[in-house]
């Protein structure tokens, strides 16, 4: 990564585990590992029961607290949805939009990522934007093509100036939660597609302003290597994020 262009940003997505009392627990038991931390933001999306405990547990902290998702409608009749305001008036700073997850699990399309990166830009969120290919698509050799495509449409309406409020996370829907990770060459080479893509809509200034994380089983372990590439900004961390001592060496790391 290269801070004298960009941030370097270490996001946790807690997904479906912690209850409020546990986000309690295990905020207070991060927030003394990385406290001095400074070099580094640290975000931690969480569910949206647990938002409330979470923005009082990282109070005074260098902890900025995330959700999962938002929609793209600011009220109505989407029963189980939250909007943009709602997170807003929470506390939360940013936001996770696209994750594979909700690809393909709750069928988010790319259309409907960018319906709600633009809500939530709109209202004033930071949006973690998230793109990446299947296995069949890197075996069919055409990740380039996919993580273009899905960048380009989320990013349709978004100028310039709202481009300073996203962070994109690349995670290769086949490394995340099995264990497999892309080399970091690989990493370093799809963020650097990713980055490209930007500097053809919005010039290369602002393409290398943008952070661009790593989000395919990013680890204690691994996640040095990862970070010491130049197109890898951070990381989105799935499983590692509900473990504060393995999270922590991840920001250190990132440091």
């Amino acid at each position: 990564m290269n801070k004298k262009l960009r941030k370097a940003i270490i996001a946790g997505n807690w997904k479906m585990n912690n209850t409020p009392a546990q986000t309690k627990k295990t905020i207070n038991e991060l927030k003394p590992l990385v406290e001095k931390c400074k070099k580094c933001e640290i975000v931690l999306c969480v569910p949206f029961v647990d938002i409330q405990n979470a923005v009082k547990a990282a109070k005074d902290t260098n902890i900025k607290i995330g959700a999962q998702n938002v929609h793209f409608a600011e009220k109505g009749a989407y029963t189980g949805e939250i909007s943009a305001q709602m997170l807003l008036e929470c506390g939360v700073e940013y936001v996770i939009i696209g994750h594979s997850e909700r690809r393909q699990y709750f069928g988010e399309t790319d259309e409907t990522v960018n319906k709600r990166v633009l809500a939530a830009l709109n209202a004033g969120l930071k949006v973690i934007l998230c793109v990446g290919e299947v296995l069949t698509e890197r075996e069919q050799d055409v990740t380039s093509e996919v993580v273009s495509r899905q960048t380009k449409i989320a990013l349709l309406g978004v100028d310039k100036k709202m481009l300073k409020n996203v962070v994109i996370a690349y995670e290769p829907v086949w490394a995340i939660g099995t264990g497999k990770v892309a080399t970091a060459d690989q990493a370093d080479e799809v963020c650097g597609i990713i980055r490209n893509v930007l500097a053809e809509k919005y010039g290369a200034k602002a393409a290398e302003g943008t952070t661009i994380q790593y989000g395919g089983s990013m680890n204690a372990q691994n996640s040095a290597e990862l970070l010491a590439k130049v197109n890898v900004d951070g990381g989105l961390i799935g499983g590692a994020s509900l473990k504060p001592a393995d999270f922590a060496q991840i920001v250190k790391n990132a440091q």
